[in-house]
C-alpha cells in the first residue's frame, strides 16, 4: 500500500513539472522600440531598444539584437556564452538622423528558442 501511494505521487510530480514548465522553457526574446513618432527634419533623435528575455546563462541567452531603419540594417549587436547581456530586460540606445520619414524595426533572437519577431515603429518627418 505504502509503495502504491509513493508511485502514485511521484508519478503525479514528475508529469506535473513537464507539463507545468514545458510552457516556461519556450522563452523566446522580445524587443519594444521606444523614439519619438513625430520629429522635425534634420533632428537627431535617440531611439531606444528594450530587450525582454527570462535570464541569460551559458546556456540560454540573447544571441543577438539586430536593428534596421527604413530596411537597412544600422546596428547589430551579438552575444556569447562568454559575453552575456548585462541584465534581464536591458537596453541598447542608437541615434538616428530624421531627414525623411522613417521607419524603425527591431529584433532580437535567444539561441534555443528564436525570437518573437520584430517591433516595427514609425517615425514622421514634419
Amino acid at each position: 500500500m505504502k509503495l502504491r501511494f509513493f508511485t502514485i505521487i511521484c508519478a503525479f510530480v514528475l508529469c506535473s513539472g513537464i507539463l507545468w514548465a514545458a510552457p516556461a522553457m519556450a522563452d523566446k526574446a522580445a524587443v519594444t522600440i521606444e523614439a519619438p513618432t513625430t520629429v522635425i527634419k534634420g533632428t537627431e533623435i535617440t531611439i531606444r531598444i528594450t530587450v525582454m528575455h527570462s535570464g541569460n546563462s551559458e546556456r540560454h541567452y540573447v544571441e543577438w539584437i539586430k536593428v534596421w531603419v527604413n530596411n537597412l540594417e544600422v546596428q547589430k549587436w551579438v552575444y556569447s556564452p562568454s559575453n552575456l547581456p548585462e541584465g534581464v530586460p536591458f537596453t541598447r540606445e542608437i541615434k538616428a538622423k530624421s531627414n525623411e520619414n522613417l521607419e524603425i524595426k527591431a529584433e532580437a533572437s535567444c539561441n534555443v528558442h528564436g525570437g518573437k519577431g520584430p517591433a516595427v515603429l514609425k517615425i514622421a518627418v514634419k
